[in-house]
């Protein structure tokens, strides 16, 4: 950023953009960067079904589309566990929603939690898991599922106000639904300004995979305008 104007980069149009997991990085970049004086500004950020947090696997999204393509509820939990090095014993735990103790769980609650998200998000008859017993074993890897690196969503306040303009684009049948769905009000909370566009039928990648090599629907191009062509467009719009 600092040599940008040598690559004919204009250093107040700076965009930072991420999907899924690149999502995260992005967040994450942005809050870091946001009281930089040596960088340019980063004039917005661009987060497409974002990973924001590892707190909490059993937000309605997460229970509603637990099987669903192109990412799963436990390969989320088993990609993270692979990043920190972590036995994919973890899975059961989290699944579960006992790997946070309830203390931990209090601590987050007005940030990450099921009955923050909109009512037609809500999952009805949810059960809510158990408080989880202390677990000394896993405090490495729950300090660091807590760090802004990997929950950029929990992140204090401080690190959120005066962050760029975003736009947060969600898919419906996506297990990260609720995720953007949450930042997206932590950030309006914070008094950042927000563009949000929700696929209502679209699913985890839709608008970068349709019509690529194995997700064609050749004999049906409602649905490609649809989950492709107008997600696209919104953010694209914003730039």
């Amino acid at each position: 950023m600092k040599n940008s104007e040598n690559y004919g980069v204009d250093p107040d149009r700076i965009i930072f953009c991420g999907d899924s997991f690149g999502g995260t990085l992005t967040a994450y970049l942005c809050q870091e960067l946001k009281s930089r004086a040596d960088l340019p500004k980063v004039r917005a950020q661009v987060l497409l079904y974002p990973v924001l947090q590892g707190l909490d696997c059993r937000l309605p999204s997460y229970q509603q589309n637990c099987f669903f393509p192109i990412i799963t509820r436990t390969q989320v939990i088993e990609w993270l566990s692979l990043y920190l090095d972590y036995p994919t014993s973890l899975i059961d735990i989290a699944i579960a929603g006992t790997l946070f103790p309830e203390s931990t769980q209090m601590k987050y609650r007005e940030w990450v939690h099921p009955d923050l998200i909109p009512q037609e998000f809500q999952v009805q008859n949810r059960s809510l898991a158990l408080p989880a017993p202390p677990r000394l074993d896993l405090f490495s890897v729950l300090k660091e599922l807590q760090s802004r690196r990997l929950s950029p969503l929990v992140a204090e306040d401080s690190f959120l106000k005066g962050l760029p303009e975003a736009f947060i684009l969600t898919c419906e049948y996506d297990v990260l639904r609720d995720d953007g769905l949450l930042y997206k009000k932590r950030l309006e909370d914070n008094g950042v300004l927000v563009s949000w566009y929700h696929v209502e039928d679209g699913f985890h990648a839709s608008p970068a995979l349709l019509n690529h090599w194995f997700i064609t629907f050749s004999h049906c191009p409602v649905i490609e305008l649809s989950c492709n062509q107008k997600s696209v467009a919104s953010f694209t719009h914003l730039m």
